[in-house]
């Protein structure tokens, strides 16, 4: 029987950069997949495209991996130039809410907590392939191993281990986790309760032939008094909402003819499909599992929360799940982790997956074809044309507005570390790319120099000038950019002490 440190079920996105954070930590990590190879084409252009929105490009930059991702999506990489900037830019896109799209313009700077400017941007666009090419490309490079057609149909669990099952081969580990999709047969096999909400529509996307188009609207999304219909990237790519209760039979994949119907009652025309080449269904059921963990057996992504792709926030949330758990994992394969690390994983994204779960729930809400949904519809239209509505809506999606609770009022603590710029232009995004804590010092006579040598294998010190410090004398960042402690230009040491062992555990002596 072969044995891991981890395995991860799943090499989506989730699971890969989860593999990717527990390699760039020295664990044995095996990743195995239920599809037997990749090239599905709902995850190339057009039709796999995403956004990703700031906490996602952080995470990219932050293990250097933005260049090889703007790389394969076809876009500049101009990195460098922005990162020579002192200014801070207006993001390319700013989201939506229930399709309603605020001005980027009309975001306000200022109201972004502890912004500096940054390579990594505030939204891309980034299909699924590349995505997931990138990493697959890093886990290799990591010693990831990755076994593909591997459907997992048993797994057990004790005190000190897990045994996967998948086809004829068994596979031990001391940990595993589910990154395995909304349908996960992790979650399913190790018991997790998965409660919220049943669905309200059958939402379809297709790749058709329209021998009618101009009896559609012209634009991306139309609204109408039976419902919801999209016109997407490709020609001919269609998406609609029936709200129906999300009665579809979804174990069949939609016929021509149903498509069709659905098109026709949605738009109020009666349009014609000649050809489906591609279909699937989903719908806005929206659960999540009571706790991210059982034993040794734990969840990312769809895995442990779904919800309706409205908005686009499911792949976001799914790394930052992964970024999240990644070094509190290795930490405690390699017993470096203090006591309740592990816990805190549960306790930092689960309600963060909640709101994300309770914003999906409102949009649906608000697009249904009621009279009284198209009412609040108008007002939160009026709203988003506002600079407050604008920011309100760009902070939700791009997760800028996330902060943990960590138990210290300081309004930095608990946010993702501003990209901080020494004078000699060391960037803080370019210090994390070992998977290491970051002690930044600014002060001139490198006050914590002495503090932080217990950690030395943990936390990555750097002093020096800093071109903008934001009024802080020193700050310190965990392995996924969070900010776990900051002091003013009279840090103070044992505070960061304390810190430091709450995080990273006991010093080395």
């Amino acid at each position: 029987m072969d044995e891991f440190d981890v395995v991860v079920v799943g090499a989506g996105p989730v699971g890969l950069f989860l593999a990717c954070e527990l390699g760039l930590a020295d664990c044995a990590v095996l990743v195995l997949e239920r599809e037997a190879e990749l090239g599905s084409p709902w995850r190339v252009e057009p039709l796999g495209m995403r956004g990703l929105f700031a906490t996602s490009a952080e995470a990219f930059y932050r293990r250097g991996m933005l260049g090889a991702l703007l790389k394969a999506t076809g876009v500049p990489d101009d990195s460098g130039e922005n990162s020579e900037g002192d200014g801070l830019s207006a993001p390319p896109m700013a989201g939506h809410f229930a399709g309603m799209e605020p001005d980027p313009a009309d975001i306000d700077l200022a109201a972004l907590p502890f912004r500096l400017p940054s390579p990594a941007p505030d939204a891309m666009v980034a299909s699924l392939d590349a995505v997931e090419t990138v990493l697959s490309q890093r886990a290799a490079e990591l010693g990831v191993q990755i076994r593909r057609g591997a459907s997992v149909s048993a797994l057990t669990q004790d005190e000190n281990g897990v045994v996967v099952r998948a086809g004829d081969h068994e596979y031990a580990a001391r940990w595993v986790v589910g990154c395995d999709g909304g349908r996960s047969a992790v979650r399913k096999l190790a018991g997790f309760d998965f409660v919220g909400t049943e669905p309200q529509f059958t939402g379809y996307i297709a790749l058709t032939t329209i021998a009618d188009p101009e009896k559609l609207g012209s634009g991306m999304i139309n609204r109408t008094q039976t419902g919801t219909y999209v016109r997407m990237f490709a020609d001919g790519q269609i998406g609609m909402m029936d709200f129906d209760g999300g009665a579809f039979d979804r174990t069949q994949p939609p016929t021509c003819e149903h498509l069709q119907a659905v098109l026709r009652r949605v738009s109020g025309t009666d349009v014609t499909l000649t050809e489906v080449q591609l279909a699937s269904s989903f719908t806005d059921r929206a659960k999540q599992t009571t706790t991210y963990r059982q034993g040794r057996v734990l969840l990312a992504g769809d895995a442990a929360h779904i919800h309706s792709p409205l908005g686009g926030q499911g792949l976001n949330t799914g790394l930052g799940d992964a970024m999240n758990l990644g070094w509190k994992l290795a930490a405690t394969v390699h017993g470096t982790a203090p006591d309740g690390l592990l816990d805190t994983y549960t306790g930092e994204r689960h309600p963060i997956g909640a709101r994300v779960l309770d914003w999906s729930r409102a949009q649906v809400e608000v697009m249904r074809p009621s009279p009284h949904a198209r009412a609040v519809q108008a007002v939160i239209r009026d709203l988003i044309a506002t600079r407050d509505g604008a920011t309100y809506v760009f902070q939700k999606v791009s997760g800028s507005s996330i902060r943990y609770d960590l138990g210290s009022e300081h309004p930095l603590i608990g946010c993702s570390a501003p990209d901080f710029r020494l004078v000699d232009g060391t960037r803080l995004g370019d210090l994390m790319r070992d998977g290491h804590g970051v002690t930044l010092d600014f002060t001139t006579d490198r006050c914590l120099r002495g503090s932080v040598t217990g950690w030395a294998d943990r936390i990555r010190y750097v002093a020096g000038p800093v071109r903008n410090g934001l009024g802080f004398g020193a700050v310190l960042i965990r392995p996924d950019g969070i900010v776990a402690w900051a002091g003013d230009r009279a840090p103070d040491r044992a505070a960061f002490e304390r810190a430091a062992g709450h995080w990273f555990g006991s010093p080395e002596v």
